[in-house]
């Protein structure tokens, strides 16, 4: 009795998804009873999301240029890279179309009065100012960093991505040279994987401390007056992933669910966090697990984090067209499709930038030239929430489009994927 008792308790310190399932739950009791004391769990979210952000831009580099590397071809490296954005592209159209079906048929912003913007935080202003600046020529300019350190520095991940392809193809150029060049990059690579497993203990107080804080903020009823706003955006993005990902999943031969049931863990840490970005290297090493080639792996899943933001695409057109409800404008069909090519440029523009959602529904709303401003500030009091959303179908979203990469590569084997989510 004994022996099992020690053998539960073992079990109960390795298994991260319970603690972080157990962190969630009393983070939302404490919200409830103690508003003021979960608003002071803050910084225990932040510092968990910040340890994970040191390591990402050097994991991404490492893993991006070894990828390459060991492809060994340059012209299967822009094929590989061709077919994902693609892939990424068609996605985020379809993901688009989800959106402005949804907001057209549940009207969330009707009914809602545009005078009660004022009351919601002023906060915003420093966003939409950010979104003002925006262009798709300073984008364009802004994926080249100004000197190598400076996207480690920034945190970009784009420039990472860059920076990293060109030291992958620089080293398939080397030859044999290159070899002990790309057995360093390896070693260390382990060495910040390994600064990954330790931070992951703490993910459970990382977890509990970002949702005390949302639940003791906002209230567990997220705001009556858009209330509607946010279930319609959480229905477009469940029929995004369970409907257009899993007839995806389904076409290319593999399980939607069992992935889900795979990267669980993960899900239940973007839920704890509401960040896309903390599960990074954690699912890099999963997809490698469930089958996927580790050379596909490295260079899809950076690239699909700066490009393949679904989540993102189903909530921007909902929430663009929800201030144009709340504020009675018109929107023509001329009008919307304008919005929709705006919304396919400035969705590009959200990776690795600390409110970049938001960043790029103020760059939306801004470039638009009819939609007030301050109707941003209704949605900057829900948009803990809504990110919450955008980051689960970003993160199952870029997994599926590995797997499916990998496939249409050749690149994916079944057997670890049956052991993979096997008992």
């Amino acid at each position: 009795m004994r022996e099992m008792s020690r053998t539960n308790k073992r079990q109960l310190r390795n298994n991260i998804t319970l603690q972080v399932l157990l962190a969630i739950v009393a983070a939302v009791v404490l919200g409830k009873l103690d508003p003021k004391l979960a608003l002071a769990m803050k910084p225990l979210g932040d510092l968990f999301i910040k340890l994970i952000r040191m390591a990402i831009a050097p994991i991404v580099f490492l893993c991006v240029s070894t990828g390459v590397a060991h492809i060994g071809d340059i012209r299967k490296v822009g094929r590989i890279g061709l077919k994902a954005l693609i892939y990424f592209e068609l996605v985020t159209t379809v993901a688009l179309g989800i959106g402005l079906a949804s907001v057209a048929i549940f009207k969330p912003g009707a009914g809602v009065n545009a005078l009660s913007s004022g009351s919601a935080s002023g906060d915003y202003a420093a966003y939409a100012l950010k979104g003002k600046e925006f262009s798709f020529l300073e984008f364009v300019m802004g994926t080249v960093p100004d000197n190598f350190l400076g996207a480690f520095v920034k945190g970009d991940l784009l420039q990472v991505v860059v920076v990293a392809l060109l030291v992958g193809i620089t080293l398939i150029g080397m030859g044999s040279r290159g070899h002990s060049v790309v057995r360093g990059l390896d070693s260390v690579m382990m060495v910040f994987f390994g600064i990954i497993r330790i931070v992951m203990r703490i993910a459970p107080i990382g977890a509990f401390g970002a949702m005390a804080f949302t639940v003791g903020k906002f209230g567990t009823s997220a705001l009556l007056a858009l209330s509607k706003l946010v279930f319609v955006t959480y229905v477009a993005e469940a029929f995004y992933v369970f409907v257009v990902l899993g007839f995806i999943a389904y076409f290319f031969g593999f399980s939607l669910l069992r992935l889900i049931k795979y990267i669980r863990g993960e899900i239940l840490l973007v839920i704890g966090t509401s960040s896309s970005e903390s599960v990074l290297p954690q699912l890099m090493q999963k997809l490698e697990q469930f089958g996927v080639s580790r050379s596909v792996v490295d260079l899809v899943l950076p690239t699909g984090y700066a490009f393949n933001l679904g989540g993102l695409a189903v909530s921007l057109p909902i929430s663009t067209i929800f201030i144009a409800q709340v504020y009675h404008v018109p929107l023509s069909f001329s009008r919307l499709l304008a919005l929709v090519a705006i919304m396919l440029v400035t969705s590009k523009g959200a990776a690795g930038v600390t409110g970049a959602a938001f960043i790029v529904l103020a760059t939306t709303v801004g470039a638009s030239g009819i939609l007030p401003l301050e109707g941003l500030a209704l949605l900057f009091a829900v948009d803990s929430f809504l990110s919450m959303a955008r980051a689960l179908a970003n993160v199952i979203g870029n997994g599926v489009a590995t797997i499916v990469i990998a496939k249409l590569e050749n690149e994916f084997s079944s057997e670890p994927a049956v052991e993979a989510v096997s008992p």
